[in-house]
């Protein structure tokens, strides 16, 4: 019983020992499959990979009358024959350089753009074909360049004759400028731009120039005369003499005065107390909008021209205009999306005939002025105020008799005092705007409200403008359908 267990257990045992050697013996058959599976996909990849380097690396020329062949330049091309051949000729060796590598081979560089002609010959002199060699700009680098600076662009590049084309679209004037530089690299000179640039282009520009004077005047001054048969005095510079009439002469300008005099025979005393308070307050508000093309010039005159008179060498006199009021140039340059680069140069003048130059026939006045000459960036819709001015003038003067002005109380009719005091506020704020054009229906004037009356609302109603022709569609409808004081449109006070 236990020797039949035992040699059942050995049976078992050997059987189980079988069935490891064999599953050894097919994971080592599996492990060889694998490794060979291996080899032959590596051998297969560097098959292809070699293929693909001869297939880039290698023009064949078949034999035949003539054929062509595409050289970048500064890059070398290997050219097998099917015919054996004896002697090569190039036209024009400064556009490609040749040379052979065997009687099959031939070994072609590239070295300025242009087309050549090759002629291969063979042993009897006989002409086997001949190759037009045409030598242009490395445009793969150029294109992988081109897509490192400026990805995303749409902008596409050929080459033509000996040169470049880029064509396509550029999203800002900024980055079509770009890669015109990086293409005069590869091919100085010869560039053709076709390129256009996308999106919106046109910059409206909007700009306020705002200004406050505010100037205050006073003055207060005493004047004492005394008058007999064999004295006269007289203090202060506002009074003139007592007249045969009794009466005083006040200053120029004067608003309020007190004079009286008293007199006993002959002699006579008069004082005269004169008051002067002056306040004025100036606005000059101007809003100049102005539209011009990204990288064009825009110029805007609001005003006027001035006659100054220039005297020439021979004697004559000729006229010379100078332009005044509002003036504005700029610049506008679409950088990339909404950020624009200005330009700027605002100025506003006036006559300023305070300060005028005379010389006793012909009077030129002077000029008022202030400008602001700058370079900003700004998004659109934003707004920049590019200028401030505040200029505070103070004037405060005190004349009076000595020692007499110096007495108390008394001393006020032998004194003088002037007080001066001028301000002013300048502030000139810019917006940009992009813009693009709109239908003209859709655009107002300030003339589509007014009509000029009929008689009969001239002479029968008094009025001096008539609203019956208004326009009633469109954006401009709907202004005129507004009043005066809307919440826009064009306001009258």
């Amino acid at each position: 019983m236990s020797k039949d267990l035992a040699h059942g257990v050995d049976k078992r045992g050997q059987k189980i020992h079988r069935l490891r050697r064999g599953q050894e013996a097919g994971h080592m058959k599996y492990m060889s499959n694998l490794r060979a599976t291996f080899l032959v996909a590596s051998l297969s990849l560097v098959i292809a990979l070699t293929g693909v380097c001869r297939a880039e690396s290698l023009r064949v020329v078949r034999s035949g009358t003539s054929s062509d062949l595409s050289v970048p330049m500064n890059r070398a091309v290997v050219v097998e024959s099917d015919v054996p051949f004896a002697e090569l000729s190039i036209a024009n060796p400064a556009i490609a350089d040749i040379s052979s590598l065997s009687n099959r081979t031939i070994y072609v560089l590239g070295k300025t753009p242009g087309i050549t002609t090759l002629t291969i010959l063979d042993a009897a002199g006989k002409l086997i074909t001949n190759v037009e060699v045409r030598v242009a700009p490395d445009i793969a680098e150029f294109k992988e360049r081109l897509g490192q600076i400026l990805p995303g662009e749409k902008i596409e590049v050929r080459t033509a004759n000996d040169g470049i084309v880029l064509s396509g679209t550029a999203s800002s004037t900024q980055k079509l400028q770009r890669a015109l530089d990086l293409a005069e690299r590869y091919a100085p000179d010869r560039i053709s731009n076709l390129m256009v640039v996308g999106g919106v282009q046109q910059v409206m520009l909007k700009v306020r120039f705002a200004e406050m004077q505010r100037a205050v005047s006073k003055s207060l001054s005493s004047s004492l005369t005394v008058q007999g048969d064999d004295v006269a005095s007289e203090t202060g510079t506002l009074l003139g003499s007592l007249q045969n009439n009794g009466q005083f002469n006040y200053g120029e300008g004067t608003i309020g005065a007190l004079g009286f005099r008293m007199g006993v025979g002959a002699f006579e005393v008069g004082v005269l107390l004169e008051a002067l308070e002056n306040k004025g307050v100036v606005r000059t508000l101007a809003e100049p909008n102005l539209t011009a093309l990204s990288g064009q010039e825009a110029k805007f005159l609001a005003g006027g021209e001035y006659p100054i008179p220039i005297a020439q060498e021979d004697g004559a006199i000729t006229v010379e205009f100078k332009p005044f009021g509002v003036e504005l140039n700029f610049i506008p340059r679409v950088i990339e999306g909404d950020l624009i680069n200005l330009e700027l140069d605002a100025a506003v003048s006036s006559i300023d005939s305070a300060n005028s130059y005379s010389d006793g026939t012909l009077r030129i006045n002077a000029f008022k002025r202030r400008e602001t000459s700058t370079t900003v960036e700004m998004r659109d819709g934003e707004s920049f105020a590019i200028a401030g001015l505040l200029q505070d003038d103070f004037l405060d003067t005190n004349g009076q008799v000595p020692w007499l002005g110096d007495i108390p109380v008394l001393g006020a009719l032998f004194r003088s005092a002037e007080y001066q005091r001028s301000q002013s506020e300048l502030v000139i704020i810019i917006t940009a705007h992009l813009v693009t054009p709109t239908q003209g229906e859709a655009l107002s004037l300030p003339t589509d409200r007014v009509t000029p009356p009929t008689e009969k609302d001239l002479f029968l109603f008094g009025r001096v403008a008539s609203n019956a022709k208004r326009p009633s569609k469109g954006a401009a409808g709907e202004v005129a359908r507004q009043d005066f004081s809307g919440s826009y449109g064009y306001v009258m006070d």
